[in-house]
């Protein structure tokens, strides 16, 4: 049986997300939660047929840096993930996957954050063009895998959807990790 909401008071209501304040009822146990409500993320892994990856380099400042990442971005208006994923490494990338494979879903911190992470494996690419938002001042290089895993156990790459969807990948083209 399912725990019970018992009240749900809403703080913020944002362009990415909300925060609310859950009263729930788990049998006989009343408890609150804070929540950080997220409609979900398309991360991509464009692999090009030389077997290199791109990667895109942004500034995070709740990080207050640089970091590594690969292709991501929030779902838009019930959009499902493969599209969201789509839309994305056209967007971010400049570049149209002729096959994209889901590898994972995950939760990203489900103690407070419903965001789930839906994470593709782009192959078969055809370069386009970019068609970055206003704030979206990226930089884009292409790694071999075996860089890349040098790159996370260097710390370099800190970003967590990045390690996990290069692992996955990486497995997938039977690399050692």
């Amino acid at each position: 049986m399912q725990p019970e909401i018992i009240s749900k008071k809403l703080f913020y209501q944002g362009k990415i997300f909300d925060v609310s304040l859950d009263r729930i009822r788990e049998g006989e146990i009343e408890y609150e939660r804070e929540i950080v409500s997220h409609d979900g993320s398309a991360v991509i892994v464009p692999v090009y047929a030389d077997k290199t990856v791109a990667l895109v380099k942004q500034y995070r400042h709740a990080a207050g840096k640089y970091l590594w990442e690969i292709p991501a971005g929030s779902l838009e208006n019930d959009e499902n993930p493969e599209e969201g994923a789509r839309r994305e490494l056209e967007e971010e990338v400049g570049a149209t996957a002729g096959k994209l494979e889901l590898l994972s879903e995950f939760y990203v911190s489900p103690g407070f954050l419903s965001e789930k992470m839906f994470v593709f494996l782009a192959t078969d690419l055809t370069e386009t063009a970019q068609n970055l938002e206003a704030d979206e001042l990226i930089e884009i290089e292409k790694f071999t895998f075996e860089a890349a895993f040098e790159m996370i156990r260097s710390n370099e790459i800190e970003d967590a959807k990045t390690i996990v969807g290069l692992m996955l990948a990486g497995a997938r083209f039977e690399l050692n990790i």
